[in-house]
């Protein structure tokens, strides 16, 4: 008997015509690692929430969930709070105290836990997850991975049976990221915890996972072993969108022919690669091309603190961003990338040195001006976006406020947003919040684009979609300047990357010598191509040269 049943499990928001969930069966073993993947809006949030009792969202449900052989409406509420252990994607959302320690025994102490079964556990929890070293400090003085790692550490004291996490990685840079999805698996491995994972970037999760599923449209269309997964999906003539977010190594390989057993992880990629492909003549980078014309953005020698006794989060940063170009910040979490985006807003005034907007000191430009048409910037919380009850009405109230009204139909079908006009900004998913705010900066139509990690929360398929867009910006001579942790995306379509680190840029250049030959702040196609076609830093770019080898 499985672990959770679920059985024609169908689920309708108020107000909604059209079902979220629509008659999913599954059933997850006791121990096993499921993970979840699916567009944006696709219903993995909506399932995952059914699963955890206390924040099961409210509406029309019909079907039966059972755990552990009865019924999940009738577990009690304490067997549910200690044994089905969920993490979200925004870690700020789910700490409730100001303390680390205090953080680690909060759900203990709820339980009625004995003080010193409270205090075992918490040291081996710290212990276990590295956290001893910032047990005694504020969490607001946390990076944004110690807070999800604490976030999972606080769920874990209370020993959990299935431990579930809703895109838990989508605000973290690639390092910290990796770590707290080796973290998953470790749990998964020596605790045997049952692990239900959603998640868009599949490169790490999707080879260590028992089961892949996939959902469309409210429906589980495949549910099946990673490599499986891949043959179902990744046929040639029928290949699924989601299939463009599965990792490097099996889009790799079904695009030069599917050839031999798929590899999954970038070492058995590497291998797979090695051992069909000679290596080939280095192709020339190409030069950096000169930018045109004043830049439309200019930092010069920026310090900035966020409080007087802190110490500078912006230390001597400068840097441009030009007209029709899309410049992408990379970098760890607390580099400086946000607070140079804010400087370039007029957000965080440095104490030294200069912004410039197109020649001219931000200093000098009127709110009205500035905010008018000028500059326009979509936080890293989508959320802060929304001030009305639905997405129609922040998209009006824009449109209005700009004299622009035509402009919502055309930015509605350009982000795909029909099918949530009439829904609350909260209840939707990362994903679409992403969408929402993004229509509302459309509208405004700023010459200088400030992005804030705007591809968290969005699928591969959308991520296509959204670059498109990006081009038709730039195209019209609009400035693009986002900070961002996807590499991949970065690598795809910037036109500059700038590396941030501690608070200041220490190095810059076009996409493919920017990322070739670094460790980790590269994608997975040039780590798994590195030995034998080293500047190929795209997937595209890999199975190029491995199909031009071919005809050689």
């Amino acid at each position: 008997m499985a672990l959770i049943e679920i059985r024609d499990l169908k689920f309708t928001y108020p107000g909604q015509d059209t079902p979220a969930l629509m008659d999913v069966c599954l059933d997850v073993e006791d121990g096993e690692f499921l993970l979840l993947c699916g567009a944006s809006g696709s219903g993995k949030s909506t399932l995952l929430r059914q699963l955890k009792p206390a924040i099961t969202p409210f509406g029309k449900k019909s079907g039966l969930i059972t755990y552990d052989g009865a019924p999940l409406a009738q577990l009690d509420e304490r067997r549910a709070a200690a044994e089905i252990g969920f993490v979200m994607q925004d870690p700020e959302s789910q700490i409730v105290t100001d303390k680390v320690w205090h953080e680690l025994a909060f759900g203990l102490e709820n339980l009625g836990t004995p003080s010193d079964v409270i205090r075992r556990r918490v040291a081996e929890m710290a212990s276990f997850f590295g956290i001893q070293d910032w047990f005694d400090r504020n969490v607001s003085e946390l990076s944004g991975g110690q807070l999800q790692m604490l976030s999972l550490a606080s769920i874990m004291v209370m020993q959990p049976r299935v431990l579930i996490l809703d895109e838990p990685t989508s605000q973290l840079d690639p390092i910290a990221a990796a770590d707290f999805l080796e973290t998953i698996k470790r749990v998964n491995r020596e605790l045997s915890l049952t692990v239900i994972l959603s998640e868009h970037r599949l490169e790490e999760a999707f080879p260590s996972s028992d089961r892949v599923g996939v959902m469309e449209d409210g429906r589980l269309v495949c549910c099946a072993p990673p490599a499986e997964a891949v043959r179902l999906l990744g046929r040639d003539g029928d290949r699924h969108p989601m299939f463009a977010g599965f990792p490097a190594a099996a889009r790799i390989w079904a695009g030069t022919g599917g050839k031999g057993e798929c590899p999954l992880t970038v070492r058995d990629g590497a291998r797979w690669l090695g051992q069909r492909y000679a290596p080939g003549a280095p192709e020339k980078p190409k030069a950096k091309e000169k930018m045109d014309g004043e830049p439309a953005l200019r930092l010069r020698d920026v310090y900035y603190r966020y409080e007087k006794e802190l110490p500078d989060a912006l230390k001597g940063a400068g840097f441009e961003a030009y007209p029709g170009a899309i410049t992408c910040l990379v970098g760890g979490n607390g580099a400086g990338k946000s607070t140079a985006l804010g400087a370039a807003a007029g957000i965080c005034r440095p104490y030294r040195g200069k912004v410039e907007l197109f020649g001219k000191n931000i200093k000098d430009y009127g709110r009205g001006e500035l905010y008018g048409g000028t500059v326009g910037m979509l936080p890293q919380n989508p959320q802060l976006f929304f001030v009305r009850d639905t997405v129609r009405e922040d998209l009006e109230e824009m449109a209005k406020a700009c004299g622009a009204p035509e402009k919502i139909e055309e930015v509605t079908e350009l982000l795909g947003l029909e099918s949530v006009l009439d829904r609350h900004p909260y209840d939707l998913s990362g994903g679409e919040q992403q969408k929402a705010a993004f229509a509302k900066l459309l509208i405004r139509a700023p010459r200088i684009i400030l992005l804030d990690e705007p591809t968290k929360g969005l699928d591969a398929c959308f991520k296509k979609t959204f670059a498109a867009i990006l081009g038709r910006l730039k195209g019209g001579g609009a400035a693009v300047l986002m900070a961002t942790h996807d590499v991949e995306f970065a690598a795809e379509y910037a036109d500059e990357c700038l590396m941030f680190f501690n608070g200041a840029v220490v190095s810059e250049g076009a996409p493919g010598p920017f990322f070739a030959g670094n460790s980790f702040y590269t994608t997975a196609a040039n780590r798994i191509a590195r030995r034998v076609f080293p500047e190929a830093v795209t997937c595209g770019g890999v199975i190029k040269r491995c199909l031009q080898n071919a005809e050689n």
